[in-house]
């Protein structure tokens, strides 16, 4: 929505079963389009979060508000919400016990992305979904500004809270996928001081100030900047590693505080953007997601540094993600502070960074 609505209703609106909605904070704060977007279906359960940038078809727009109705033929939707998120584990234990297990297929989860540890809410909910239950989401944004970010679950826009909206049917057909194209660069180092989500040092120093050297004029524009140079995370060799992003940084800790958990003896190594990588990088993650499905609905969560990256180029990872999945798929998302998904099927749930994540959904 940029000058006014651009409806595209197939059928009625008695038919939505699902209102998602993805928009700039300032949009949903402003009554006027929200409510009117709502009262065009309203029977529909409203679920979404403020963004870094919104994803309608393969556009890509600011300042926003994408509104996608969805009507199902067989399958079930449940939200739930909680407010508490300063023990994001605990945070994400409740989300999982407020859904019935009973024909649960998949959990989208949206959650403030500020005022939360993305990777233990994850290990919270997804250890307490039943075996064979998927998660994918991601962390709301509010543009680079990183001032407040907002979640919509079933009723007005709220600031710190999480929300998991549970599918159930056994003929919902999921599909997922997250993938990076990032270049590593400079020496491992090892986390040999941190708490949860803040970082402290690095090989025994300063990680802030150690970080400040390597981004040298960048620095003056912390943390936004830290959006183009994110750390990855290896703890065992061979492992795929998980990237991480800087949500703050305090001068007087000399801290930097990140999306998820910064493990003691884990090794961290800066990276790069390769624009070709990230492309392709989104292209891969729409193969996987798709397998041998033709999906209906795909809800793309790209990181808030990638688009940053790519500039005028950002269109190109959402239409290589099109010229994948076809035409007959309905492009819908929005630009974060992190991602959640298994990197592969075979993959356990994690909190990702500066990764294209896509969640398809097909019913027979």
């Amino acid at each position: 929505m940029g000058g006014g609505w651009e409806p595209r209703r197939p059928g009625g609106a008695a038919d939505a079963d699902l209102l998602l909605v993805f928009g700039a904070t300032d949009r949903l704060r402003e009554p006027g389009p929200y409510e009117e977007a709502c009262a065009a279906y309203p029977g529909a359960f409203r679920f979404g979060c403020s963004t870094a940038g919104d994803i309608y078809d393969t556009q890509v727009s600011d300042d926003s508000l994408v509104v996608t109705a969805v009507r199902f033929a067989a399958t079930r939707i449940v939200g739930v919400c909680t407010a508490d998120l300063e023990d994001s584990f605990r945070a994400g234990e409740r989300l999982a016990a407020a859904l019935d297990p009973e024909g649960l297929v998949h959990v989208f989860v949206v959650t403030d992305g500020l005022h939360v540890n993305g990777s233990a809410l994850v290990k919270g909910l997804a250890g307490g979904l039943p075996h064979g239950v998927t998660v994918t989401g991601g962390l709301s944004g509010d543009g680079s500004r990183f001032r407040e970010t907002l979640v919509v679950c079933g009723g007005e826009p709220a600031a710190g809270t999480a929300g998991a909206l549970g599918f159930y049917g056994p003929g919902l057909q999921v599909g997922y996928s997250s993938l990076g194209g990032w270049d590593a660069f400079g020496p491992e180092r090892l986390i040999t001081r941190s708490q949860g989500n803040v970082l402290y040092e690095l090989d025994g120093r300063s990680a802030l100030e150690l970080y400040k050297t390597y981004l040298g004029p960048h620095a003056a524009d912390l943390p936004a900047s830290a959006l183009l140079f994110p750390l990855s995370l290896r703890t065992e060799p061979g492992d795929t590693p998980l990237v991480r992003t800087i949500l703050g940084v305090s001068e007087e800790e000399s801290s930097m505080t990140f999306a998820g958990d910064m493990p003691v003896g884990t090794y961290a190594r800066l990276m790069r953007a390769n624009f070709d990588r990230l492309i392709d990088g989104a292209a891969g993650a729409a193969r996987t997601s798709c397998g041998a499905v033709s999906p209906e609905l795909a809800l793309l969560v790209s990181c808030v540094g990638r688009k940053l990256v790519l500039g005028q180029r950002v269109e190109e990872e959402v239409e290589a993600v099109r010229e994948v999945l076809g035409r007959g798929a309905v492009l819908a998302g929005f630009y974060s502070y992190g991602e959640i998904s298994p990197f592969t099927p075979s993959a356990r749930c994690e909190l990702h960074n500066q990764t294209m994540t896509i969640t398809t959904l097909a019913e027979p």
